[in-house]
Formats: structure tokens, sequence, C-alpha cells
């Protein structure tokens, strides 16, 4: 969670420098649903994604530096600085792509647990969404087939009240988005999406039975982003000051670390040296990025197919 935030951090001070291209959604405030689900996963499991999934892309693997390095736009980028920030794909870790389409990455994540499913191989997929996708046909019917045919995937939505600046509650009459899994006939679980551990017990067992041929989950995850939508959102306008001060109290990465101080876990001192450790890794991300070469003109046509 602190590479998450760490990583996320350094890169809306390089983005407000205006030295970084393109648009950016920051997972400032849900890390705790990315660290508590890919906990279980191994390299070859799959992973789709949001427009808001630089979170997902490290929790599953993507090494920092190249993606760093991709969101900067630069030739050294997991993608060649061709992908960005909501394009960022690695193949090599079951990163099936973060996605700047709404409900997109729920079919995908069905066809992978399919693929996986043939060869039998054991692979599960998951795949994570937002609120704002709940209402997109893509959600009915990656989730149908997914449960039609047994499908060895995960459902997970990050439910942060709110599609940019929409309310979920405006747009639908039934905000329980865990309770939309008895219509496929499959599990669906409601839990706190600030609390790793709870998250990270659930998507455990709801990942289990995936991959001993159970079946699909729909696991409803309630947190927050404390920023606004997209950097350069104040996130204000829209949102009730006593709401965000609120959530704030509950952040994860602060949660987790009162309660394994409490529990007599770890000391303060070791909690420092992470939230160390880790600003060195940004840190050297974000140099390797910010050497690295720009994009030679002269290949912008390489890799289009027409």
């Amino acid at each position: 969670m602190q590479r998450m935030r760490q990583f996320e951090l350094r890169i809306q001070q390089t983005y407000r420098s205006g030295v970084m291209p393109g648009f950016i959604h920051l997972y400032v405030g849900e890390e705790a649903v990315a660290a508590g689900v890919c906990a279980h996963l191994s390299r070859e499991d799959y992973v789709t994604s949001t427009h808001r999934g630089h979170g997902h892309a490290l929790a599953k693997g993507v090494p920092v530096k190249e993606a760093f390095a991709e969101i900067w736009g630069k030739p050294t980028g997991v993608n060649g600085g061709r992908g960005g920030s909501m394009h960022i794909y690695d193949p090599s870790c079951g990163f099936l792509g973060t996605n700047g389409i709404v409900a997109a990455g729920i079919p995908i994540a069905s066809g992978a647990a399919m693929a996986a499913s043939l060869r039998g191989d054991g692979h599960v997929a998951v795949s994570f969404f937002g609120d704002g996708a709940v209402n997109n046909c893509a959600f009915h019917e990656g989730i149908n087939l997914a449960a039609a045919l047994m499908l060895p995937v995960v459902f997970v939505c990050e439910n942060n009240l709110y599609a940019t600046e929409t309310p979920f509650h405006r747009v639908t009459r039934n905000t329980n988005v865990a309770s939309r899994a008895a219509a496929y006939g499959i599990p669906g679980i409601g839990i706190d999406g600030n609390d790793v551990l709870e998250v990270h017990r659930v998507a455990g067992e709801a990942i289990a039975r995936a991959r001993a041929g159970e079946g699909p989950t729909l696991i409803e995850c309630a947190t927050y982003r404390p920023l606004g939508h997209f950097e350069g959102d104040p996130g204000t306008g829209y949102r009730p000051k006593e709401e965000i001060a609120e959530w704030k109290l509950r952040d994860p990465i602060d949660r987790l670390a009162l309660a394994a101080m409490q529990a007599g876990l770890v000391a303060e001192a070791e909690l420092r040296d992470i939230e160390r450790q880790v600003e060195r890794e940004i840190e050297e991300a974000y140099e390797f990025a910010r050497l690295s070469p720009e994009a030679d003109a002269a290949t912008v046509t390489d890799f289009v197919y027409a």
C-alpha cells in the first residue's frame, strides 16, 4: 500500500510540474483493495483494470520504474510510452491493462477466465471496476457469462460513491452492488474496502473458490478517493466537506499501521523504515523516467496496424 500511495503522490507532483503528458486518475485512498486482492494472485493469474489503474498495475507486478516511465510517455515505459496512464499493459505478469472505457475490463476478465478454464491450468482472473460500471451492459454480460459457465473469475467493485461527479444513488434504485450477484446465482459480498485485512480474507476465499472450479464471486468494496476524479479536479464542488473528512479518518494505510502497532506486531520505527525504503524506490523510478530519452518522432507509425 505504501508503494501505491507514494507512487501516486510522486506522479501527482510530476504531473503538476507540467512535464508529464496525458490525463491521470490517481488511486490514493483505495490501496487496500488492490493490495488485499492481488496478494492471492500468482504472476500467471489475470487482472483487468480501469482508468484509475496504477495501483492495480503495481499490485499485480508491473515494474515500478517502467510504470512511471510509461505514464510519462517515455520509450523506456512498459509499453514504450504509447499506452500512458489509461493503457498500461503487461502480459508478462498477467496484467491485461488499465482501460479508459468504463466496464470494458469485465468481459475481458471473463474471456481470460474462459481461456484458463479450457486449458485447465488452475489460473484465475480478477476484474476491478468502479460503481460507475455496474449500470453498464458489459457488467451484466460479463458476469452472466461467467456465472453460466462457472468460470474462475472474481469481480471486484471499488465503490467510491461517485462516477466522476455523479453520486451513485442518483443513477440507480439499488445501491447495494453485492446484492446484484443474486440475479446471476453467484455469491455477492459487501465489505469495508478500506480494511485491507478484511479485503484479504474475503478475496482469498473467493479466489480459492474460483480455483476449485466453484465459479465466480462478486465483491463490493466500500472505499473512497479523497482526491478529485482526475488530476485537476479539486473534488470538492460535488462532495460535502464532512464526507471527505470522515473518509480521510478511514485511510487504509493509517488503519493497518495502527492495528498492527496496537497488536504488538510491529513498532512505529519499523513502519517508518518501510516508508523510507519505498521513498527511495519511488525516487529511483522517478529518476529513471526523468532521465529516459523522449520518444523519437520518426517512430510515430511503429506498431500501427493500418
